[in-house]
């Protein structure tokens, strides 16, 4: 029988489905309005109406990737205004434009190689997104599917080592007693490795069913007249490096040890903010001749942009509004609660709940919120079903790794979908939840099973 925190969510995700595919209403009031179908069970259920709804939306406030998702569309529509993407793409293109579909495949690499620094799956998204969706739009993608791309990916440096949930689950006692740090760097690696081969085999067949073509021979220069010609555009990855050399690795260790700075001074700078904020400076910079040179012409240029924060803005509101509720109704806990009691089944079914549960939490939870709040217990759920340590811990983070494909709270969605433009981010959930969450959880499941193997 499901919980009360459970069957709130099934509620909460029927009902967004239903009024956003039966009742043909846009995303954003589906999700409203489901967070009020969210408050009125709440309220049957004995809890404060106000209370949860005041706890929720504060929560929302409180977090970066709403403010990140509104300074991220603002620098895609100050991109677009001085045409710094169409310099940096035709440099680009030199160097790939002549692969079928190559924005689809570095843009998967590099999900994967920045997804296992920045720790976030709403930072990967926002941060290779704002570069490449531009670029696959313009190489012959679809919005729609630029899209899915970088919000499935969102969660696919949580598979390379050293990622933050690696870190997390590695610290926790039950799994430190029996799992080394070097023997799961190699696993991990291994099973990295897989999801990525698979995915880059998922773009491979994006480019094979929408007949995405190599770039035209006649617009791809060569590359050091490409080079010389827009080597400027290049400037906007130092909004990517700045705060990554900030916060990790010898720079970020020499600020914590500097006196008037410290741990928790670096720990304070938001990649997800800093990013978006430093990007559209060295836009506005190195695009300035683009741009107007007057108040009014500045105020007429931002209020064109105004109605792009509309949609976006709700839905960050409300999904972590509804997310936070979940919380509070009980959620956590009694998926928490479903897995210590999951040792007397057969392993195929502990595997399986663990799979649902785990993928389950990771849509209205973060990656590291998801490791932290139930890696320790579905790892000993895999355990007293004779999974082996090494494994279970690779299959409990694929299972992770969905972060950004579970719909509809999953905020990658929302910030791939502001960058790319799409009104109506539904139009991406059908395709996350079959070429990506999907096949990533099967995966785990055949790893979990030892059908799949990896290195032990």
């Amino acid at each position: 029988m499901l919980g009360v925190g459970a069957l709130a969510l099934v509620i909460y995700i029927v009902s967004v489905i239903c009024i956003n595919t039966f009742l043909k209403r846009k995303i954003s009031e589906a999700i409203v309005f489901s967070l009020l179908i969210l408050l009125a069970y709440g309220g049957i259920v004995g809890r404060n109406v106000w209370e949860l709804f005041k706890d929720g939306l504060l929560f929302a406030l409180r977090q970066d990737s709403i403010f990140a998702a509104l300074a991220f569309i603002y620098m895609a529509f100050l991109m677009s205004k001085t045409g710094i993407i169409d310099r940096l793409i035709t440099i680009l293109n030199s160097v790939v434009g002549r692969l079928r579909g190559g924005a689809g495949y570095v843009t998967t690499i590099a999900s994967a190689l920045f997804g296992l620094v920045s720790g976030s799956g709403s930072g990967n998204a926002s941060s290779v997104g704002s570069i490449t969706i531009p670029w696959m739009q313009q190489s012959g993608w679809s919005d729609e599917t630029a899209t899915v791309v970088i919000a499935g990916n969102a969660g696919l440096g949580i598979l390379f080592p050293p990622s933050s949930s690696m870190f997390i689950l590695l610290g926790m006692p039950a799994v430190a007693a029996e799992v080394s740090s070097g023997d799961f760097y190699v696993t991990m690696l291994t099973v990295g490795l897989i999801v990525l081969l698979y995915r880059l085999v998922l773009i491979r067949c994006y480019v094979g069913k929408y007949g995405i073509r190599a770039v035209d021979s006649s617009l791809i220069s060569p590359i050091g007249e490409a080079f010389a010609a827009n080597w400027t555009s290049l400037l906007i990855f130092l909004g990517v490096a700045i705060p990554l050399l900030l916060t990790t690795g010898p720079a970020a260790a020499g600020l914590k040890a500097a006196v008037g700075f410290g741990a928790k001074a670096v720990k304070s700078i938001s990649i997800l903010i800093w990013i978006p904020i430093l990007i559209t400076v060295i836009t506005a910079i190195e695009g300035w001749k683009y741009l107007p040179h007057t108040v009014s012409g500045w105020l007429k240029m931002n209020l064109d942009a105004a109605p792009r924060y509309a949609i976006n803005g709700i839905l960050g509101l409300a999904a972590y509004t509804g997310s936070r509720i979940l919380i509070k109704l009980g959620l956590e806990k009694e998926i928490a609660s479903t897995l210590q009691s999951l040792g007397t089944l057969s392993p195929w079914i502990v595997v399986l709940v663990v799979a649902l549960l785990i993928n389950m939490m990771v849509g209205p939870f973060t990656g590291s919120a998801t490791t932290a709040a139930v890696g320790s217990l579905a790892y000993v759920a895999l355990r007293s079903v004779n999974v082996p340590p090494l494994t279970a811990c690779a299959a409990i983070l694929c299972f992770i790794s969905n972060e950004g494909c579970i719909p509809p709270n999953s905020s990658p969605i929302y910030l791939a979908s502001g960058i790319s433009g799409i009104e109506d981010p539904s139009v991406t959930f059908k395709p996350l939840l079959l070429h990506y969450a999907l096949p990533t959880a099967i995966i785990g499941v055949l790893i979990a099973m030892q059908i799949l193997p990896v290195y032990q």
